[in-house]
């Protein structure tokens, strides 16, 4: 091997420098070599090659594409949600606001309530107190009429007709409740 090495390789010597060429047929195949060998590579394996290629970046396109659609779609169901939740939180700030309407009509029905039964309370109170005001006016009148007639008729020594001295005491005790209004 040494001596292919040696034959296809001259040595030039220019004062101390030693140089490396390849000899002029060598290097003329070896261009002729590669030229074929890149013809070649440009008909078969470059085509392949931009093809292989050209579907890879295609793949890769659709596979962005894909994935800016999966953003996008994401985006939107969480806008969507977003919506739905703000809906949400709207419609329990109008429960929470008609509960508390509806608790103060509650309160101001009962209050309402109240208030009347507290006046029917009263309007009862009047009537027994007007009840049992008459009713002991009727009692004195029944008292100081029977005590009357018993005063006149000791005095008189006599007896009184007794309706005619009731009427006369209840005509009185009716001038005396008059004038004391």
């Amino acid at each position: 091997m040494n001596a292919v090495i040696a034959s296809t390789v001259v040595l030039a010597q220019n004062d101390d420098q030693l140089q490396l060429l390849p000899d002029a047929a060598e290097l003329i195949w070896g261009a002729v070599a590669f030229t074929v060998l890149m013809a070649i590579m440009a008909k078969v394996v470059f085509p392949r090659l931009n093809t292989t290629l050209d579907e890879r970046a295609a793949r890769i396109q659709g596979q962005i594409e894909d994935a800016e659609a999966v953003r996008n779609e994401a985006e939107q169901l969480r806008r969507q949600y977003e919506e739905q939740l703000s809906g949400a939180r709207d419609e329990a700030q109008r429960l929470i606001d008609e509960a508390r309407e509806q608790a103060e009509r509650i309160r101001a029905d009962a209050r309402a309530q109240a208030d009347q039964e507290a006046q029917q309370i009263l309007a009862r109170a009047r009537e027994e107190a007007e009840g049992e005001r008459n009713r002991v006016v009727a009692d004195l009148r029944s008292q100081v009429a029977t005590l009357s007639v018993d005063l006149a008729g000791r005095i008189v020594e006599r007896e009184l007709d007794e309706e005619r001295h009731r009427d006369l005491v209840d005509a009185t005790i009716d001038e005396l409740a008059g004038m004391g209004r």
